[in-house]
């Protein structure tokens, strides 16, 4: 027995290294398995689950229980520090042995060369870890508007996210945009106000921000010790702790957790006290389970209330999304970020215990949706995904449901930003990282067959009856992918010679598979290929990223605005379509009327008269609305799409022998004679901004901002700053960036968002005409 004691006092001490020399050839060929891709330049201290020194069994390092897994999502507007709190998450956690910083370009998560370079996130990075027994599957998503489809796509594969604000600044603009985002997948959130060391931090401004302009209910679970140059702490109000950093301590790790005593702090006891009282109170208006507790056993004396039950009242409310949770700390200092993870594994849900409906037509059979995809020179195409169901193994026969087609998975993948350990299997609630999928692409939904799709189809189908349900509903929520955002800017790209044209186009193929959110399309005109995006960055970093990926020195046409056009009034046309093909006669007469619709459409309403609709077969019908979309694509002033019409078929007459080609052409071409007679008008899309600037500088900026035809809506203030909010047309806006800095020296910051598009004046409208036809 001695001998045994003293082997496992020893066992504690002993370095991975003297392990993999002592430990059985077992444990050293599982460990083995677990091939570590390692670049250069960075050392990580353990593989997963290999926190410190201990070593745990191989299944449970590959397949932790459900239970213990955390999938969660770092957001906010841009700069309140997402990448840097997600670098101390995974120091503090063991998986880096240094604190990479934003501004010395030498984060994880930030691994492309454009976000090191710029200091900002652009796409999302997926990183796997471990905390207290946790398995926490964390993804970093970018802030900037230009890449609200990144926040989208991995929201979608969420269970719980992390908002985290600048303390000074409050809810943001961006903050706003994320919020809906995460409101929209009903994903639980605990809130993180940053930057609490900060000159101007306030953190009662910042929760009274999230109150009003989120709508949210704070639950205040810690406050601040200090606030600015002061800040040196927490203070929890659940066990009524302060967390007190030690100062000479350069990354963070030492800190003291002391209770509050009447002898020491009797005012900070005191204020936090009443804390918790108002904390209990306002989680028993939320928690009928919770309400009962309180009153019962506790409605004499709250101090009795263990802070476990609390906590669990807490969990029970955030799930149910009644309320969120606020936290504080300064990220930087290395303040706050312990306390945070703790919250992360004890308020957000497992992935058992998010209430997703399709889960129960699969049986346990495999279903994963893939959110992402990326291009790797080596492995070819690196496809994420979500798995909610089954398992997935490396060499498995998948289907894609999406695509219609099956694949073979050559191998599995443990993501750690753009660093990957292969494992042999992985089970539900995971997010894993596949090797070997050629076909599938971002929002496509991933099962073990086909015949395992029908059936999982049929069970909904059946569900659907029983609540007197429409099957089409069974079958969207199987199929749930990511809605994809219209863009708003583009141009045209040209390769440095006809040679390169290829090359260019597998190039923006990649890409166009990476973000779902670009899109190429060649002009029919003039057969160069356009690039369309969503913002003038966007389409910057994707002109980079063919340049040092792809090698390839394009150039870039001006920057166009997506315009779009509409009729005013309404307008009738007919048109005959007579041509012999061989020995075959195609003749289609056509009548139609074209008018405006109130509300906002981006198809075409399509309505057919009484006597048409009767004797129209299915493929005449298809053709008649092939010709009618393709008409609305080119609009008769720009060339752009025409939006908001309604289009009703009078009459439709069809020679015997007619092809559905003819029929659609002729339907098109009486649609353009209809929409050459009619008012016409351009819709130009018109963006939310909002600027953030210093007193001093307010002035000239509103005078910048009249000049842009712009549309001030109020003038917030925010601490010492101003806040401009209004509308402003986006093709004022371009390069706004730039001025702004040179009116406020630097000290203005602003974000912008799609809102709507409106009608253009007829004089601005006719300045644009002539600009286009080259007379101005």
């Amino acid at each position: 027995m001695s001998n045994l004691r003293i082997f496992a006092v020893n066992h504690k001490k002993i370095s991975s290294l003297q392990i993999n020399n002592m430990c059985s050839s077992k444990i050293r060929a599982s460990l083995k398995r677990l091939r570590l891709h390692v670049l250069l330049g960075r050392n990580y201290s353990s593989l997963p689950g290999l926190i410190g020194n201990d070593i745990k069994s191989l299944h449970s390092i590959i397949n932790p229980p459900i239970a213990k897994i955390r999938n969660i999502g770092i957001m906010a507007h841009i700069d309140a520090g997402k990448t840097t709190t997600t670098e101390r998450i995974l120091y503090y956690s063991g998986y880096t042995r240094s604190l990479g910083d934003v501004d010395d370009g030498d984060t994880v998560t930030d691994f492309m060369a454009q976000e090191r370079e710029r200091g900002i996130t652009i796409q999302s990075a997926a990183v796997t870890f471990d905390w207290k027994g946790y398995r926490i599957n964390l993804i970093d998503t970018p802030g900037h508007v230009d890449f609200t489809l990144e926040v989208e796509r991995c929201l979608r594969v969420l269970d719980g996210a992390v908002a985290v604000f600048d303390a000074s600044a409050g809810v943001e603009a961006q903050t706003l945009t994320v919020w809906r985002q995460a409101d929209k997948h009903k994903i639980p959130r605990i809130c993180f106000l940053n930057k609490m060391d900060k000159t101007g931090a306030s953190f009662n401004y910042a929760v009274e921000s999230i109150r009003e302009k989120l709508k949210a209910k704070p639950l205040l679970l810690q406050l601040p010790i200090g606030e600015g140059k002061t800040f040196k702490g927490v203070v929890d109000v659940v066990s009524k702790e302060k967390l007190l950093w030690n100062p000479n301590s350069d990354d963070g790790k030492d800190f003291e957790r002391k209770p509050l005593l009447e002898m020491s702090d009797p005012e900070l006891l005191k204020e936090i006290t009443e804390a918790r009282n108002a904390l209990i109170e306002q989680v028993a208006d939320l928690d009928d389970e919770f309400a009962d507790l309180v009153l019962g056993e506790f409605s004499e004396n709250f101090d009795l209330l263990p802070a476990e039950k609390l906590q669990t009242a807490v969990h029970r409310v955030t799930l149910a999304q009644t309320a969120v949770p606020v936290l504080c700390g300064s990220a930087l200092k290395n303040k706050g970020v312990q306390p945070l993870l703790d919250a992360i594994t004890m308020y957000l849900p497992s992935p058992e215990e998010r209430n997703l409906e399709f889960l129960q037509w699969y049986k346990g059979d495999l279903c994963a949706l893939a959110f992402k995809v990326l291009h790797d020179k080596q492995r070819g195409p690196l496809v994420f995904l979500r798995i909610y169901s089954g398992m997935i193994k490396p060499q498995l026969a998948i289907h894609n449901i999406n695509g219609n087609c099956t694949e073979r998975i050559s191998r599995l993948l443990l993501p750690f930003a753009d660093q990957h350990v292969e494992i042999p299997s992985l089970t539900a609630g995971n997010i894993a990282l596949t090797v070997g999928l050629k076909h599938t692409t971002t929002g496509d939904t991933i099962v073990s067959s086909k015949s395992s799709a029908l059936a999982a189809c049929r069970r909904a189908e059946r569900e659907g009856e029983k609540k007197h349900r429409q099957n089409n509903e069974a079958e969207r929520l199987l199929l749930a992918g990511v809605e994809i955002p219209e863009p708003v800017f583009f141009c045209t790209i040209e390769p440095p010679s006809v040679a390169k044209q290829p090359d260019l186009d597998h190039a923006l193929k990649c890409l166009q598979r990476e973000d779902p959110s670009l899109k190429v399309k060649l002009d029919p005109d003039s057969g160069q290929t356009i690039l369309c995006g969503m913002g003038e960055l966007h389409i910057e970093i994707i002109h980079d990223r063919i340049k040092r990926e792809y090698g390839l020195e394009t150039y870039l046409g001006p920057l166009q605005v997506a315009y779009r056009e509409t009729i005013l009034n309404s307008v009738r046309a007919t048109d005959t379509l007579d041509r012999t093909l061989g020995d075959r006669r195609h003749l289609v007469t056509v009548e139609l009327e074209a008018k405006s619709l109130e509300t906002s459409s981006l198809l075409p309403v399509i309505e057919y008269a009484a006597s048409v609709a009767a004797d129209l077969s299915q493929a005449s019908r298809e053709a008649v609305e092939n010709g009618l979309h393709s008409a609305c694509l080119q609009g008769p002033l720009l060339g752009s799409p025409i939006q908001d019409v309604a289009i009703t078929l009078h009459s439709l007459v069809i020679h015997p022998g007619t092809s559905t080609t003819m029929i659609s052409a002729c339907v098109s071409r009486c649609l353009q004679k209809a929409l050459k007679k009619a008012d016409k008008q351009i819709l130009e899309p018109l963006m939310n901004l909002e600027v953030t600037v210093t007193r001093d500088y307010l002035s000239p900026v509103l005078a910048d901002l009249a000049q842009r035809r712009g549309n001030i809506q109020e003038i917030q203030t925010r601490q010492d700053n101003r806040v401009v909010i209004g509308f402003v047309p986006l093709a004022e806006i371009m390069g706004y960036s730039t001025v702004l800095r040179t009116l406020t020296s630097g000290s203005a910051t602003f974000a912008l968002e799609l809102s709507n598009y409106q009608a253009m004046n007829p004089q601005d409208q006719s300045t644009l005409l002539s600009q286009r036809s080259g007379l101005s």
